[in-house]
Parts: structure tokens; C-alpha cells; sequence
């Protein structure tokens, strides 16, 4: 499912493709409550119904850090589910 994470001015990006509408909302709101727990939010895109972009970059800092790669494991993670 999608690409694998891609570096590129700073950002940590991947693309990702679900079944529907109901699992990339899913998706989103699992990743949306782990960056909260963590303390680091990434910038999250849901479009064409079913396919998601996840952006991970350090804003105070503007570039990628640990947290970002991190973050990147845990999305890893959560993508088993589906």
C-alpha cells in the first residue's frame, strides 16, 4: 500500500491508498491520535476519497529530526492494521 517514505526540502512524505472513504478515515484518526499523544503533528491530506498523504517535518526547526522519524515507525505501525 503507497510508496515508502520519501525525503525531500525538509519533509518526510509518504502516499497512502485504502480500500475506501471509512479506512483512510481511520487511518487518519489513528495517526491524528498518536501524533497527539506524542506531542508532534504531522500535516495530513485526504483526497480522491481514499488516498491519504502524510507530511512529517520539525516546524519550529524546518527540517526532519528524530521525532519526524519516530512518528514515521509509528504510521508504519498503524498501517499493519489495514
Amino acid at each position: 500500500m503507497g510508496m515508502t517514505w520519501s525525503e525531500s526540502d525538509g519533509v518526510l512524505e509518504r502516499e497512502f491508498v485504502f480500500a475506501d472513504f471509512a479506512s483512510a478515515l481511520k487511518f487518519l484518526n489513528r495517526v491524528g491520535d498518536v501524533a497527539e499523544k506524542i506531542q508532534h503533528h504531522p500535516d495530513m491530506f485526504l483526497y480522491n476519497y481514499n488516498q491519504v498523504r502524510v507530511s512529517l517535518s520539525t516546524h519550529d526547526q524546518k527540517k526532519i529530526t528524530e521525532k519526524d522519524y519516530f512518528l514515521a515507525e509509528k504510521i508504519d505501525d498503524i498501517l499493519k492494521d489495514f
